[in-house]
């Protein structure tokens, strides 16, 4: 089965990158790719007791989503949103396995909610207001495509409702890093719509090899956080040229991507 669907908006943050306009920048040949530590936006659409509450994966998925919201000029509690993490916030989970190895072992309410997986998507809806549906997928190496998948699928069925994905990871501290070693946060986000004008992309599952970077920095970025396999499709949306990618995926299958302008 082949899925298909317009990009509208795009935001990115990550090692090196603010925004998508630097990061487009960069994978367009149009400058020089330099890695810096990711500098997550502050979530200051979050009320302020939400606001201090936020970790590295929230903040990176609000600033991804909002940024896209804005480059699409949809307003972002108007889109239903997929959001796709490997692995969620590494920094609470830390925490909770530290005080369940202490002798007091009471957990803090709010760590625990701040643990689950789907709490940026709680966050969102407090930062946004949105009422849409919201689904949160992982699948550890291949959750960008997981993503993708989930996105086009809602696409399928209700076409003339744009639909978000934010894909976003962050780095645990040891000694969870060593057994799940993302070297910092990175995340992007893709406003979609069904309509047939402007850049689309079409998809369907293959057992290909996956695409990788020709330059070093990028390729180890793109090996090195599961969100930032996004890269080479992002490649094509940043040069505007027609091309094909192949993302991984699970169970040794992969995700072909064809973009078109």
């Amino acid at each position: 089965m082949t899925l298909r669907a317009r990009i509208r908006g795009v935001g990115l943050v990550g090692p090196g990158w603010t925004s998508w306009p630097e990061a487009r920048s960069a994978l367009a040949d149009h400058s020089t790719y330099v890695a810096a530590p990711t500098k997550a936006p502050a979530p200051e659409a979050l009320p302020a007791t939400e606001r201090r509450r936020a970790g590295k994966s929230v903040r990176v998925a609000l600033g991804a989503g909002l940024a896209a919201a804005a480059d699409a000029g949809i307003a972002p509690g108007e889109l239903a949103a997929i959001f796709a993490s490997s692995g969620g916030d590494g920094d609470t989970l830390h925490e909770i396995c530290e005080t369940l190895a202490s002798d007091d072992r009471s957990i803090s309410p709010t760590r625990f909610h701040n643990s689950v997986h789907n709490a940026p998507a709680g966050y969102w809806g407090i930062a946004t207001g949105a009422m849409k549906p919201s689904d949160t997928v992982a699948a550890f190496d291949a959750t960008f495509a997981a993503g993708l998948l989930e996105a086009a699928t809602r696409l399928a069925v209700d076409p003339a409702s744009p639909v978000l994905l934010i894909a976003y990871d962050a780095p645990y501290p040891e000694p969870l890093y060593a057994a799940r070693p993302v070297t910092d946060m990175f995340g992007v986000a893709l406003v979609l719509d069904g309509a047939e004008e402007g850049p689309r992309i079409t998809m369907a599952l293959c057992e290909e090899p996956t695409t990788a970077l020709a330059e070093p920095a990028l390729e180890r970025l793109r090996v090195a956080i599961p969100a930032a396999r996004s890269l080479p499709l992002l490649r094509l949306i940043a040069r505007r040229e027609p091309g094909r990618v192949v993302l991984e995926y699970l169970s040794g299958r992969a995700l072909a991507v064809e973009y078109r302008p």
